[in-house]
């Protein structure tokens, strides 16, 4: 059998527990979460520290991915990890690889937002203008994150949708 032929085989078995609507939901409360952290981060390192926003983003990117893998461990995959504290740094590393990719898109398109837009959003008369692109961007990456962590990290299995 061909590589091809196994991935065809092997492919529709791990995509078909990302089509839960209860995975996704919890992943999406998890990432609602997660970009609390990021932006409660961000808004602390840029307005109160006052950190360049870049920095105090990427700051914010790794509080949320740490966040999001405490939660996501415990709730959104419970179960689905071999126990121990072996694999579980091995879930915590794959995470945080598998994340990379979101993450490099989620600055992208944070830089595009706010070094190639010029908007201004203001509240209480603060220019919150990247905190909303920090949203947006979390946003374009979330669906990223969720389909490479359900199959990377988490390594779901047809039958595993719940």
């Amino acid at each position: 059998m061909s590589g091809r032929d196994r991935l065809r085989r092997v492919l529709p078995d791990r995509i078909e527990p990302l089509l839960s609507g209860t995975l996704f939901g919890r992943f999406l409360s998890v990432g609602i979460v997660g970009a609390f952290a990021d932006n409660a981060t961000l808004a602390v390192g840029a307005l109160v520290l006052g950190l360049p926003d870049l920095p105090a983003k990427a700051v914010g990117v790794e509080v949320a991915i740490i966040v999001m893998f405490v939660v996501n461990e415990r709730w959104t995959f419970a179960g689905r990890g071999a126990p121990g504290l072996g694999p579980l740094a091995r879930r915590f590393g794959r995470s945080h690889l598998v994340r990379s990719g979101g993450v490099s898109l989620q600055i992208a398109a944070y830089w595009l937002l706010t070094r190639r837009l010029d908007v201004t959003v203001v509240a209480a008369g603060i220019d919150v203008w990247f905190l909303v692109a920090s949203v947006a961007a979390i946003g374009v990456a979330m669906l990223v994150n969720y389909a490479f962590e359900g199959l990377f990290t988490w390594r779901l299995q047809r039958g595993e949708s719940t």
